[in-house]
């Protein structure tokens, strides 16, 4: 399932210090299994490039972008290919080594949004795919403003698994039994009082569905890619094995019908106020 962890929280009963060391973990288990992100993760499709640049008002061709939290370059090559100079922004050694080695000619710079490694009003966009949830938003918010130009864009987007399709609702419900993880409350988590909590942007909303069929072992590497799988390998086999034998009943054929919804947040820089 395609989790979307929301910011760090305090549950009843844990520490502050464990929550954050929880969220650390699961943000740095990338790094160790970026080829299998890169292979089985899901794309975006062109629908949401559309939606990006008719709710920014600016047009991907020829803009600057920064895409922060780029990990392996999924959302970052689809972005050179919609025509943008794009720079990448990526915390992590195995997710920027993968990186390069599928896109060697876009430019990476080590960094993450919460101090962005960028000069002051220096890009259009600064985008942030299935990334913004592991920032600081007190943080990250000032910075992309502070290297946007004015009239620039701050984009976010999330491939979320679409639960009203009931074998979806059936794997979410399975996954939240066995990991503590309530996937329908976490898509409810990613909208614009998550995204800036101090109010400072106005983000308009929007949802793209889309879907692609896959084979059943792209499925459940997909699914064991996700950081909630990643810190228990464990538990995660014994529950990949389970789910194999559930999907074998529900796709006889082999391949998987994943439906996700994209939602996407955008919030438009300040223009420049004219002396």
């Amino acid at each position: 399932m395609a989790t979307t962890p929301p910011p760090p929280t305090t549950p009843a009963g844990s520490s502050t210090q464990t929550t954050r060391t929880t969220h650390t973990a699961r943000a740095h288990s990338f790094n160790a299994v970026a080829a299998q992100y890169a292979a089985n993760r899901p794309s975006y499709p062109p629908a949401l490039f559309d939606a990006i640049e008719d709710m920014a008002g600016l047009p991907l061709t020829g803009a600057r972008v920064a895409d922060v939290g780029a990990g392996t370059g999924i959302a970052t090559a689809l972005l050179h290919g919609r025509g943008a100079d794009v720079v990448a922004v990526e915390p992590g050694d195995g997710m920027a080594a993968q990186f390069h080695g599928t896109l060697p000619r876009i430019p990476i710079v080590r960094g993450n949004g919460n101090a962005l490694p960028l000069a002051d009003a220096s890009v259009d966009f600064v985008t942030y795919a299935q990334a913004w949830h592991w920032t600081d938003p007190a943080r990250a918010v000032p910075e992309a403003l502070r290297v946007l130009r004015p009239g620039g864009a701050l984009a976010l987007w999330w491939n979320t698994d679409a639960i009203d399709v009931p074998w979806i609702a059936q794997a979410a419900e399975r996954t939240g039994r066995r990991f503590g993880v309530h996937i329908p409350a976490e898509r409810r988590n990613v909208n614009a009082r998550v995204a800036d909590p101090t109010g400072r942007l106005h983000f308009a909303h929007r949802t793209v569905r889309w879907s692609r069929r896959v084979p059943l072992d792209t499925h459940l590497a997909n699914i064991g890619s996700h950081s909630i799988f990643l810190v228990d390998a464990e538990r995660s086999a014994a529950f990949l094995a389970e789910e194999r034998e559930h999907l074998t009943q529900v796709f006889p054929d082999g391949m998987v019908e994943e439906v996700y919804d994209v939602v996407l947040l955008v919030a438009t820089s300040p223009a420049a106020v004219t002396p």
